[in-house]
Order: C-alpha cells, then sequence, then structure tokens
C-alpha cells in the first residue's frame, strides 16, 4: 500500500495548494473543470450546465492521453477539441478508478508547472 500512501500524501498536498489559492477545498468535479477550462483556453463568464460537463469530458481526455489512451483529433471552429480513443481504459474498482484519475490530475498539474 506504499503506493496509495505516496499518491494520497500527494493529493493531500494539492489539495492544500488549492485551498491555499481558491479559499475552499475543491472537489473532483471542480478540479477536472479546472482542467478542461485551461484545456480550453477561454474563460467565459458562464459556462452552460452542458458546457461544464463537455469541460470535464475535455479535462479527462487530456489526462488520459498522458498516458496514450486518447489522442486529440482536431478542434472545432468554435475552439473545442475532439479526442479519438486509441485504446481501452483499465477495468478498475472504485477506488482504483478514483486513484487512476488522481494519478493523472497530479502528473498534468506538475508538467503543467502548477
Amino acid at each position: 500500500m506504499q503506493v496509495d500512501n505516496d499518491l494520497q500524501a500527494r493529493w493531500w498536498a494539492l489539495e492544500a495548494k488549492l485551498v491555499e489559492r481558491f479559499g475552499k477545498k475543491p472537489d473532483m468535479e471542480a478540479i477536472l473543470f479546472l482542467i478542461g477550462i485551461q484545456e480550453f483556453g477561454e474563460l467565459k463568464e458562464k459556462f452552460s450546465k452542458e458546457q461544464k460537463q463537455d469541460l470535464m469530458h475535455v479535462a479527462v481526455c487530456n489526462l488520459f492521453a498522458q498516458s496514450g489512451y486518447y489522442e486529440l483529433e482536431r478542434v472545432d471552429e468554435d475552439g473545442w477539441p475532439h479526442f479519438r480513443q486509441l485504446k481501452s481504459l483499465p477495468v478498475l474498482d472504485m477506488r482504483e478508478q478514483e486513484n487512476f484519475l488522481k494519478d493523472h490530475i497530479l502528473l498534468y498539474l506538475e508538467q503543467n508547472g502548477f
């Protein structure tokens, strides 16, 4: 369980940074939303519910592209990235899925200088 402990320690450090920066601890959806905005590249005053879901999808695809599961296929005329799945995601239980996602978030933020 050393890997889980290391991941958890790194995740708690990230949460502490986010609390410091935003004044409250964001949940997983909020973190994905922020990554989606970063990748979309346009900050709007307000996003529709559908656009928020799309931004979280963009985030997940970007995160898993780091491990070769997706690749950017194109960016449409409105600036939205579209991805192609290259291979199936691993079959994991809920805890493993969460850790898989957390690990990719931490890698993304590290690579992007956060």
